[in-house]
């Protein structure tokens, strides 16, 4: 009686143990049976929040679900991203990272999550250049003035950016390092709230993305001086780089991606990838991208930690060259 018994018990520990492994498997064969969270670490009306939306509702029908964006912003875009490093990897949570808040951050925060290790990169949604701009009723009409300004009343002029430690942040203080000059840093809680006060002459200027200040340029609404890749944007045909605008070596490119928690099993990993490369070769989103001045991407998971990994790096020598603080 005892050994049949201790037999029963023993075949029921077994099953539990099979159960534990089959179970997993048949939940991921299953994904997605529910909505997916596309958390952006920042404010509405961003480069980030706005390329998630345009993403989100493509990959919705593709995955057979609904993508919903989550909006948490704050403190650099490191509150969202402590967010979707503590959430379950279950692919059911992912990520619009970005230029600071997964390389920019780690040399700026004592970061309670690794920017490399707490993420599974899915793949790079696209490359964007900034752009200089100063509102229409300036005196400045080029780079050349506006630093001559500087150089005349060091510490009179102010500049908005999205937060610290953000890619328009870091646009300002390389500016600031290259051409000698002192401003004052503003920073916003997200690019939206920072150009509207460029635009009602309450800060004097700023760098932003050309997804954000492309639209207030064709608008007239802030005026360009220069962008800050190394080649001319297409969107922006007549608005000098850097260099050409008086800065020779000046470039900085932001980028954004997508991530998931560390841990999501390869195999969503692999579909996330596969869907949004697929998503960002669709005629109509490449025509949207390059309105918004942005360079579609879609490289593999191994190919975004090689690039992240670089980026994190490169920024760390430009943040020490600079002495940036956060504010």
């Amino acid at each position: 009686m005892q050994v049949a018994r201790r037999t029963l018990i023993a075949a029921s520990l077994s099953a539990l143990a099979l159960s534990a492994i089959v179970l997993p498997a048949q939940a991921e064969d299953k994904w997605p049976s529910k909505p997916i969270t596309y958390v952006v670490p920042f404010p509405a009306g961003g480069t980030t929040d706005i390329l998630a939306r345009l993403i989100g509702q493509k990959l919705g029908p593709a995955l057979g679900t609904t993508v919903i964006i989550d909006n948490r912003p704050g403190a650099g875009g490191n509150i969202g991203s402590e967010l979707v490093a503590r959430a379950a990897p279950d692919g059911y949570t992912i990520m619009g990272g970005t230029i600071s808040s997964h390389s920019i951050n780690a040399s700026l925060y004592k970061l309670s999550y690794d920017p490399l290790k707490s993420f599974a990169p899915i793949t790079l949604i696209g490359t964007n250049a900034n752009v200089l701009v100063v509102n229409p009723s300036s005196p400045f009409k080029s780079v050349k003035e506006l630093v001559a300004a500087a150089r005349a009343k060091p510490g009179s002029l102010s500049f908005a950016s999205a937060g610290n430690g953000t890619s328009q942040h870091l646009s300002a203080e390389l500016f600031k390092t290259m051409t000698g000059i002192d401003m004052v840093h503003i920073p916003y809680k997200g690019s939206a709230p920072a150009i509207q006060d460029v635009i009602g002459g309450q800060v004097p200027l700023m760098f932003d993305t050309t997804v954000v200040a492309g639209p207030f340029i064709q608008s007239g609404k802030v005026r360009p001086l220069a962008v800050t890749s190394a080649k001319r944007v297409a969107s922006l045909p007549d608005v000098p780089t850097m260099a050409e605008a008086g800065v020779p070596g000046y470039e900085v490119v932001s980028w954004q991606a997508m991530f998931a928690p560390a841990g999501t099993p390869s195999a969503i990993v692999q579909r996330l990838q596969t869907e949004v490369a697929a998503i960002l070769k669709q005629p109509d989103v490449q025509e949207r991208f390059a309105k918004l001045g942005v360079d579609p991407s879609g490289m593999a998971p191994q190919q975004l930690a090689e690039f992240q990994a670089a980026e994190i790096a490169k920024w760390a020598k430009v943040v020490k060259a600079a002495n940036v603080k956060v504010d």
